[in-house]
């Protein structure tokens, strides 16, 4: 599992059990992560009436070894994102 935490979304690159659906991972990772988040920090309950959006993204990598794909991930932060008007 390699995780990249972005400031309006994550990147998480997992190898799910064949039986389990994109979007029953996808619906585990978020409520998981909001029942702990709300539960260290219990001022998200009353300022935010979700942690998560009901979307999501996800792609499947292929022939990309786990090691490019955990690569991307570790070094997100270091590109210019979509729309940030960096070159």
């Amino acid at each position: 599992m390699a995780l990249e935490v972005m400031p309006d979304h994550v990147h998480v690159f997992v190898k799910p059990h064949p039986n389990n659906s994109p979007s029953y991972m996808a619906n585990q990772f978020k409520g998981f992560t909001s029942h702990h988040l709300r539960g260290e920090f219990g001022h998200l309950r009353f300022q935010l009436p979700t942690l998560w959006s009901r979307s999501y993204f996800v792609a499947m990598v292929g022939a990309v070894s786990a090691e490019t794909v955990r690569r991307y991930l570790d070094t997100q932060d270091e590109r210019p994102s979509k729309g940030s008007g960096r070159a």
